[in-house]
């Protein structure tokens, strides 16, 4: 089974190491001072787990990428928009492209959404640009729980985590999903397939909704979030709108909101990837995690006054920080 890691930064790069290190065919897309250092270095792991370097296949030209059995999407959210359409010459008949992105994935209403199938959402996909360049039947969604970095060109930090959930966006447990998850088991990531993707999906989103922007806008931790007695009423708040978006699309969480709190004050003094990216001066992910289930909670007529008010103020930070040009 041949693998194409399109986007080797934190995630991508950390799954193609060590999909490298065990031997699979794997080749790693990436650019700039990455790629080059990893052309010349190899990639480079740093973790708990044990320091490790691995050379993988790596390239700066899609087209040198041949037709893989399997596309691994390693970029973030936003960078799909001018990705996808220059994946479409790489996609068979065969191929099976697995989304790795935060958030409502691009797909989650092109197929298997009930009598929501059809609904779009602008906010994770821009004019249908994703949609078109990427047949729905070809995708099978993944959630990432791994906290990674990228310190300097070719080496990777990995801080937390060795989990991957797969799932087929109707449920099914098919051929391609166990071939897919035991190849990743194979490289040393637990990789559960769940034939409750869609509700996993809602799970992480209770969460990321309401901890990543409050994060961005205040710089606190999870523990930090968690344990405010002023702010973790408003993180309830969120999570009651999002729940309720959940349930009008027919989504019962198997978790309650004070055990999701819980669970996020367990982790500690974590900062969100949101958080990470504000700090290091990249674009954040707000519009698929939050600007997506705003977009889903007009159009089904659901009241979100507590996240709309954080995602605004989360989406004009944002703005300023990129009008500034530096890091927040």
């Amino acid at each position: 089974m041949r693998f194409l890691i399109a986007g080797a930064g934190a995630i991508g790069g950390y799954m193609g190491a060590l999909m490298s290190r065990a031997g699979l065919d794997v080749t790693l897309f990436a650019r700039g001072a990455h790629l080059a250092a990893m052309r010349d270095r190899g990639l480079r792991v740093l973790s708990e787990a044990g320091d490790f370097e691995t050379r993988p296949r790596v390239i700066a030209d899609l087209a040198e990428a041949g037709q893989p059995d399997v596309i691994i999407l390693g970029v973030k959210a936003h960078a799909l928009t001018s990705l996808a359409p220059q994946l479409t010459p790489l996609i068979g008949p065969e191929t099976t492209v697995v989304s790795t992105q935060n958030g409502l994935p691009w797909w989650y209403f092109q197929l298997g959404a009930g009598e929501q199938t059809g609904l779009t959402l602008e906010s994770v996909d821009p004019g249908g640009v994703i949609g078109r360049a990427i047949d729905p039947a070809r995708v099978l969604g993944s959630i990432v729980y791994l906290g990674t970095e990228v310190v300097e060109p070719g080496v990777i930090r990995h801080t937390e985590g060795n989990r991957i959930s797969l799932g087929e966006p109707d449920g099914t447990r098919s051929e391609r999903l166990k071939a897919i998850a035991a190849a990743l088991i194979q490289a040393g990531l637990r990789v559960p397939a769940t034939a409750r993707y869609r509700q996993e999906i809602w799970v992480k989103l209770l969460g990321n909704v309401a901890f990543n922007p409050i994060s961005a806008l205040t710089r606190a931790t999870l523990v930090t979030m968690a344990r405010d007695a002023e702010v973790c009423p408003v993180v309830k708040n969120i999570m009651i709108e999002v729940e309720t978006v959940a349930n009008r699309l027919g989504i019962e969480l198997p978790i309650s909101i004070e055990q999701r709190i819980a669970g996020a004050e367990k982790v500690g003094e974590h900062k969100t990837s949101m958080l990470q990216d504000l700090e290091a001066g990249r674009p954040m992910e707000l519009e698929p995690v939050v600007g997506a289930v705003v977009e889903l909670g007009e159009k089904l007529g659901i009241a979100m006054p507590h996240t709309r008010t954080v995602y605004a103020c989360t989406k004009l930070l944002g703005a300023t920080a990129a009008a500034g040009g530096q890091k927040a």
